[in-house]
C-alpha cells in the first residue's frame, strides 16, 4: 500500500494529512505554527507519520507542500498554492460546493471550484488583518475568552452594536472601550461578526457564489461568523463533513496522490 502526504504550513497552524490509494484520510494533525516554518513542517509531519507508524517523509510515494511557508517543507516533492489546494480538499469533501472563503491567519480568499476540482476563479484580501484569524485572536482576547467561546457568544444575542472601525488596532481599541461601558458583550460580539461578513461579501462575488458556499480555515469553525454570512451575503453555508481546517492539507496529499499514481 503507497501512502501520500500534504503539508499546509499556515502562519497560524500547520496541518498535515496522509491518504491511501482510495484517497482515504488515515492519519492528520494540526499543530501551533513555529516562527520558523521549516521546523512547523517537520514537528507536523513527524507527528502525522508516527499515526501510520512511518518513521520518515521518504516512506511516503509522494508528498506536496502548500500554504504560506509551502517553500520552506524541505521533504516535499513539490510545493502547489493553497489556494489550488483548498479548492481541491473541498472538492473530494463535497464535489457540490462551487465557492469558497477561506479565512486563513492573515488573509481572506473567495475561491470558485471548478467541475474537477481546480480553481475556476479567486480573490485575496491580504493588505489588512481584519476579518482574519488573527483578527478573531485580538477579539478573544479583549473579550478575556477562549476562541471557541467567543465564536458562539453573538448566537445569543438579541440586538447587533456596531463596530465602524476597520482596522484591527482600531477595532480592538473600540471593542474595549464599548466592553468598559457596560455594554452588552454578545451585542458587541455580534457586530464584530456582522463587520467580517461584510467583508467577506467582495470575497463571495468574486467566487461566484449564488445560493450557497462553504467556509475553510480555522474560523470557519466561528459559529457566529457562519450565522452572520448567512445573515449578511443570503446564502446558504455548507458544513464541511471534514475539519474545515484540514482543507488545505487534504488537497495537497490529494494533489500528491494523483500525482503519485500518474507515475
Amino acid at each position: 500500500m503507497n501512502y501520500y502526504g500534504g503539508c499546509d504550513v499556515g502562519s497560524t497552524y500547520t496541518k498535515a494529512v496522509i491518504l491511501d490509494e482510495d484517497g482515504k484520510i488515515v492519519a492528520d494533525t494540526t499543530i501551533k505554527s513555529k516562527i520558523n516554518a521549516e521546523e512547523s513542517a517537520t514537528v507536523a509531519m513527524e507527528e502525522v507519520l508516527g499515526k501510520v507508524g512511518m518513521k520518515s517523509p521518504k516512506e511516503l510515494k509522494y508528498l506536496i507542500g502548500t500554504g504560506y511557508g509551502r517553500n520552506k517543507v524541505p521533504f516535499a516533492d513539490e510545493n502547489i498554492s493553497e489556494i489550488s489546494c483548498h479548492a481541491m480538499g473541498v472538492h473530494v469533501t463535497d464535489p457540490t460546493v462551487k465557492a469558497i472563503i477561506d479565512i486563513g491567519g492573515q488573509d481572506v480568499k473567495g475561491i470558485a471550484v471548478d467541475t474537477d476540482g481546480t480553481v475556476k476563479n479567486f480573490a485575496m484580501n491580504d493588505k489588512c488583518a481584519a476579518g482574519t484569524g488573527r483578527f478573531y485572536e485580538a477579539m478573544a482576547r479583549s473579550f478575556e475568552m477562549t476562541l471557541t467561546d467567543f465564536s458562539k457568544l453573538s448566537l445569543s444575542a438579541k440586538n447587533v452594536i456596531p463596530i465602524t472601525a476597520q482596522c484591527t488596532v482600531f477595532a480592538e481599541s473600540e471593542v474595549i472601550t464599548l466592553v468598559g461601558e457596560g455594554k452588552p458583550m454578545d451585542e458587541i460580539a455580534a457586530g464584530i461578526q456582522m463587520s467580517v461578513a461584510k467583508r467577506c461579501f467582495v470575497m463571495a462575488k468574486k467566487a461566484g457564489a449564488t445560493d450557497s458556499i462553504t467556509l475553510t480555515g480555522g474560523c470557519a469553525k466561528n459559529d457566529g461568523l457562519k450565522e452572520a454570512i448567512e445573515h449578511v451575503l443570503k446564502l446558504k453555508v455548507i458544513n464541511l463533513k471534514t475539519d474545515p481546517q484540514l482543507m488545505g492539507a487534504l488537497g495537497a496529499a490529494e494533489f500528491a496522490r494523483q500525482k503519485g499514481q500518474a507515475q
